[in-house]
């Protein structure tokens, strides 16, 4: 578990380069919503609650890039999907507005993904360990699982393929990622990342 000292760390190192990245970003952000709203023909920001840091609730912002509800369900999620979405889906674009949630103090750059109620928040004995830090906007389970829509919708039964494989393998290397945490470590995701 990371001390206050690591979090301190970890936050003043989110601070720094988000403050360098939103002057940045902000106009592609809103280019890119403007698209999405077009495209979808709803409001081109999609905010969803999401499970964060000791499991509190917080609203997570993303681009939209379905027309309808965005859906559990991976095959319906598809079938509502815009072209610009999937591209949007594909390029990670649509997590830019997370760098808000990181200015906010809600989410980190690197750490596990934030998820929707009902997985992180029942988390037991040692994978608690997994809502001491905050959530990230990429990390090592993300890198390993960038590509996670099409491996679900390869599966006959995506939910049980999700909560019996993928979801166990996540919580591990989220454990693990906590466990041997350093700020280089997170430049490597970062990096990563971007060139993924």
């Amino acid at each position: 578990m990371l001390t206050k000292t690591q979090k301190r760390m970890k936050r003043i190192f989110d601070l720094a380069l988000v403050l360098v990245l939103i002057p940045v970003l902000v106009l592609p952000i809103f280019i890119l919503f403007l698209i999405a709203s077009i495209s979808t023909q709803r409001n081109g920001f999609f905010v969803q609650k999401r499970v964060g840091q000791y499991g509190k609730l917080f609203c997570c912002y993303k681009l939209r890039s379905l027309k309808g509800e965005n859906h559990l369900d991976v095959n319906a999620m598809k079938a509502s999907e815009t072209a610009f979405g999937k591209w949007l889906r594909r390029s990670k674009l649509d997590e830019l507005p997370q760098l808000f949630n990181v200015l906010k103090g809600d989410m980190s750059f690197v750490g596990p993904r934030p998820d929707l109620p009902g997985y992180a928040d029942t988390l037991e004995n040692d994978d608690k360990i997994i809502l001491s830090i905050k959530p990230g906007i990429t990390g090592p389970a993300t890198l390993k699982y960038k590509n996670e829509d099409a491996l679900l919708l390869k599966q006959s039964n995506p939910q049980d393929y999700n909560d019996r494989v993928i979801w166990p393998d996540k919580a591990a290397i989220n454990k693990e990622y906590i466990k041997n945490w350093s700020i280089r470590k997170d430049c490597t995701f970062l990096f990563a990342s971007v060139i993924r």
